[in-house]
């Protein structure tokens, strides 16, 4: 399995220094496909919603199955590459912290939806920090450690079967009335994709964190009240390691959603913005090498193993 650490490292590094493809983003090509099947099959049924999960995911996953047939590290390079977003995700948040920084709130309200679904019209410099530190954090687990986790235990098939659950998720995963069934397989298979890699972005938010004792009690004390089962630990990980509170009042559209505070330090403020980029570098680089330590156990597991029988 070296060609698979290996191609997990590439993949990462090239996502660092490289960011998304700025053209042709397979993703992104993903994302029509499963709007037109949308079209072909959409009904206000949960078996609906469930077929049109099995065939994308699903053939997401073949496509990467038979990928690794040809030259494993190339592949999994290419795949990895493909499907993180820390690099894009880290932009955002620079972009909006310096808007901040130069005193444009209305830009970077406006830049802010590019990270997260609420409405930021009415959100002052402190509620836009809020939100970008708690993207940060949820979203360094969805686009970064989750992939790198199903990339060390699936190969390409977990890399490209993940991003495929997650961004359906991302598409039809809402809770409004044209999705509340249709789309309730998408969340369901998300929520269950990240059960594992949600806690490894904890754990190594603990590690790497500032406050390790902050991050480890807000993780125990505050993440099950966030109304998601995996961006809690995370975001309370993050509240924790970084001093902060997170949590509070979100508005989308017309829904209002008031969670519990996270973390028992200050308010979020522009300057947090920053550590939590590095918090998330961090965590990032943690998952990768995690990675390629568990693609190589089976590798070194056979060459410990005796040749020959009794």
């Amino acid at each position: 399995m070296i060609a698979r650490a290996a191609g997990l490292l590439t993949g990462y590094a090239l996502d660092r220094l490289l960011g998304d493809p700025r053209r042709w983003h397979p993703v992104a090509g993903f994302g029509r496909t499963a709007a037109a099947l949308e079209r072909r099959l959409y009904a206000d049924s949960v078996p609906r919603g469930t077929a049109h999960v099995a065939v994308l995911v699903g053939g997401a996953a073949l496509v990467g199955a038979l990928g690794e047939r040809g030259n494993r590290f190339l592949t999994t390079t290419i795949a990895t590459w493909a499907v993180l977003g820390g690099r894009s995700l880290d932009h955002e948040a620079s972009v909006i912290a310096r808007l901040l920084a130069d005193d444009d709130l209305p830009g970077a309200r406006q830049r802010l939806t590019h990270l997260v679904g609420r409405d930021p019209s009415t959100l002052d410099e402190g509620e836009v920090a809020r939100a970008v530190v708690e993207s940060v954090a949820e979203n360094t687990s969805d686009a970064v450690v989750a992939p790198l986790f199903w990339g060390a235990v699936a190969g390409v098939p977990g890399l490209l079967g993940y991003r495929a659950a997650n961004t359906l998720d991302a598409m039809v995963g809402h809770r409004n009335p044209r999705y509340e069934r249709f789309g309730k397989p998408a969340a369901r298979l998300d929520d269950a994709a990240n059960l594992l890699p949600a806690r490894l972005a904890a754990a190594l938010a603990v590690a790497a964190g500032p406050d390790r004792r902050g991050a480890r009690r807000a993780w125990r004390d505050d993440a099950a009240g966030h109304p998601s089962p995996n961006a809690g630990p995370v975001e309370s990980a993050f509240a924790g390691a970084l001093g902060v509170r997170l949590g509070g009042t979100n508005v989308y559209g017309e829904r209002v959603e008031s969670r519990p505070v996270m973390g028992d330090g200050r308010p979020v403020t522009p300057a947090d913005i920053g550590p939590a980029r590095r918090l998330a570098a961090h965590v990032g680089l943690g998952a990768a090498l995690t990675a390629a330590a568990v693609a190589l156990l089976p590798h070194r597991h056979r060459r410990s193993s005796p040749v020959g029988g009794a």
